[in-house]
């Protein structure tokens, strides 16, 4: 069985055994993590995800973390010889070993989730958490033209959660933030 899974901005298609450098993962050496973005699993029967499989999931044992070669930059001189120079950078690396390929069930085997170095998990990105906190607190005041996730978070530290609060807002003479007329109309037309 083999699985097409997502990670670092690339993909990789794996089978158990395998031995992959990835883009650098918060994890140590000796820890098991699990991929979830899987966007193909193949075998007797081939699923393929639209964008991801539900419930697939790869699992690999850290093997360690390492560092990527040098890179050796060849410049082209017109009527000279060429020049070869070795550029500072070492990209950042972890090596996994493959240890089994999931087609269902990869969301109940309580395996830590791989996320990269210095990325944040899923529910805690600032773009995700600032219309789930408007829309706990009153309405999406994103669905106003013009309003985009910055508008609305100013919006809401001015005590403007609701539709009919920003429907009753003066535009001219409200000083918690900068209201817009056209914002107003439309959040009467909405309330």
């Amino acid at each position: 069985m083999f699985a097409v899974m997502k990670t670092g901005g690339k993909q990789y298609k794996v089978q158990a055994g395998d031995v992959l450098r990835v883009e650098k993962l918060a994890a140590d050496a000796g820890e098991t993590v699990q991929f979830n973005e899987i966007l193909m699993v193949g075998g007797e029967s081939t699923t393929v995800g639209a964008p991801l499989v539900a419930g697939a999931a790869v699992q690999a044992e850290v093997i360690d973390q390492i560092k990527g070669d040098k890179v050796i930059n060849f410049v082209k001189r017109r009527r000279k010889h060429s020049s070869q120079r070795t550029k500072g950078h070492r990209q950042q690396l972890t090596l996994l070993r493959v240890t089994e390929v999931l087609a269902s069930g990869g969301d109940a085997t309580g395996v830590k989730a791989a996320i990269g170095a210095g990325s944040a998990p899923a529910s805690s990105s600032p773009k995700a958490a600032a219309p789930a906190a408007a829309a706990s607190e009153g309405d999406d005041l994103t669905k106003i033209n013009g309003v985009g996730p910055a508008a609305a978070k100013k919006l809401v530290e001015a005590g403007i959660t609701t539709f009919a609060q920003l429907a009753a807002v003066d535009a001219d003479t409200f000083e918690g933030t900068k209201v817009k007329p056209e914002w107003v109309e439309q959040a009467k037309e909405l309330a």
